[in-house]
């Protein structure tokens, strides 16, 4: 992919945001939704990743009210719709919105799929089915942590999106990968500067995240312990896969992603009540700390 993935970067620029409640799904938040869409790319993030089990047609309405910023499924779990119909879908929304729309794949896991096998055989097989139906390999992008799929993400997709990684992670990625494919990690983001309650806030969110087997076998790989990886997280593995802090220390986080060899980060703000508006003030001052 490393000769179609130039111009792709270049739209997606070095930020976006990923937020699962930017998905429009409720037509009691529609509103809600569009308006926050159009503000993202008036702060010049260059992606909206759609959080959670995302389709095209959640990334439809968002597209619809914005200009040019791409919107991401971050992701589509192979497991809920079937190649023909993601075709199809996709489709549809480059008919009415060519260049817009990046198709995001993941293989989601285990715990949360009833029938889950061989997730690596059954993302080569949904990938074959897209080819079939003429979804360009350019405009798809893979949920990938271990280096089976890291591979593949390079050779059969634009790319990667691993989502809850570190630098450490994107460098082992990226050399992995090689220069020309997309790496494109998620990252949490606390604006809190308080360590103790910036903590908190992170590890209530994380726990969840600890009961799947993909995530902390991928932190077991880069080395923390199993005690890291218990009750909610020790301090040293929250302060790796969230920026809290000053603006200029949250800063520093991302640009470490950068660093490494991420081509863009996609940037989840955590509050304190996650769910129940969606973050528009901590955008705002994110997009500021990020000129």
């Amino acid at each position: 992919m490393s000769d179609t993935t130039g111009p792709l970067k270049e739209r997606l620029g070095r930020h976006g945001v990923w937020d699962v409640g930017l998905r429009a799904e409720d037509p009691a938040r529609r509103g809600e939704q569009e308006d926050a869409a159009a503000e993202l790319e008036e702060l010049d993030f260059g992606a909206i990743w759609l959080g959670g089990n995302s389709t095209a047609e959640n990334a439809a309405p968002l597209i619809g009210v914005t200009r040019h910023i791409t919107v991401g499924t971050s992701i589509q779990s192979v497991w809920q719709r079937d190649a023909a119909t993601t075709a199809a879908d996709f489709a549809r929304l480059e008919s009415s919105h060519p260049g817009r729309f990046l198709l995001g794949l993941g293989v989601s896991h285990g715990p949360r799929v009833e029938g889950y096998h061989r997730p690596y055989s059954a993302m080569v097989d949904y990938l074959d089915e897209l080819d079939k139906a003429g979804v360009p390999a350019g405009r798809r992008v893979l949920a990938a942590l271990g280096p089976r799929m890291l591979n593949l993400a390079g050779d059969r997709a634009a790319g990667a999106i691993p989502y809850l990684v570190t630098p450490e992670h994107t460098a082992k990625a990226r050399e992995i990968l090689g220069r020309g494919p997309l790496l494109a990690p998620e990252f949490k983001v606390v604006l809190e500067s308080d360590p103790t309650r910036a903590r908190d806030i992170a590890r209530a969110y994380l726990a969840r995240y600890l009961e799947l087997p993909n995530y902390t076998n991928n932190f077991l790989r880069l080395g923390f312990s199993e005690d890291d990886v218990a009750d909610g997280g020790s301090d040293r593995l929250i302060d790796a896969v969230f920026a809290w802090g000053t603006d200029d220390r949250i800063s520093s986080r991302i640009r470490a992603f950068h660093q490494a060899g991420a081509d863009h980060v996609a940037l989840q703000v955590v509050t304190e009540n996650p769910g129940a508006a969606l973050p528009r003030e901590q955008w705002r001052r994110l997009a500021l700390l990020l000129r």
